[in-house]
């Protein structure tokens, strides 16, 4: 098993986590009903199943 020869600083192990972030997501407007949304998602609004724009599912 390979060991540290020397401690890693605090500073020098943050510079190298500085890339794993996370990252906010992307919210898209829908054109049809104006509702707000995570994109590439369908979403519910007022019982109705909407994606892309239309409906594709309604609730019973």
């Amino acid at each position: 098993m390979a060991h540290p020869k020397r401690k890693i600083s605090k500073t020098r192990r943050d510079k190298r986590r500085t890339h794993q972030k996370a990252s906010m997501p992307t919210i898209s407007h829908c054109q049809a009903t104006g509702e707000s949304h995570l994109s590439h998602r369908a979403y519910w609004l007022e019982g109705k199943l909407y994606f892309n724009g239309e409906v594709v599912m309604e609730k019973a």
